[in-house]
């Protein structure tokens, strides 16, 4: 994933004063594989899908440039 992303998801746990583990754990994956989606080491469909389900969750929007 972009770094875009990873910097969207941290302010946004920070604002919903939310850990990286709660939303872990709201995905149902854990969170070295949430590190992993969000520092780009997972780029797999089902990366994909949880990418649109962090999205969904947090209300962001992610470029897919």
């Amino acid at each position: 994933m972009s770094e875009g992303l990873s910097i969207k998801v941290r302010n946004e746990l920070y604002k919903r004063k939310m850990t990286h583990t709660e939303l872990a754990n709201l995905l149902g994956i854990s969170g070295a594989y949430l590190s992993d989606i969000l520092n780009g080491s997972r780029r797999g469909k089902k990366a994909q899908e949880h990418v649109k389900h962090i999205c969904t969750i947090l209300e962001i929007e992610v470029n897919n440039t």
